[in-house]
């Protein structure tokens, strides 16, 4: 099994088969997933003090902060398992 890596701004890197869900922020219930994962400790900001445009949820449970849109991020992964997928000769 590959890693895959997906970038998700800025320089910032996480791991693709960790991913679950890349969801916008704008959602009350978003909001408060946000809130909870900022007083368990799991968030991680990766906007460098931009504009949040994409919430990652992970599934350890972390919730990662983006400035870059949900669907570039979406189609960063899409894009990353075709290219591996054609590396491997499927």
């Amino acid at each position: 099994m590959s890693i895959k890596l997906i970038n998700i701004g800025f320089g910032n890197i996480v791991s693709a088969n960790r991913i679950i869900s890349i969801v916008s922020p704008e959602s009350a219930p978003i909001k408060r997933l946000i809130q909870d994962a900022r007083d368990r400790g799991t968030l991680v900001d990766a906007t460098y003090g931009r504009r949040t445009r994409a919430v990652i949820i992970t599934d350890s449970d972390h919730v990662i902060l983006s400035a870059v849109q949900p669907e570039t991020v979406a189609h960063r992964l899409t894009d990353k398992e075709d290219i591996v997928e054609e590396g491997q000769g499927k």
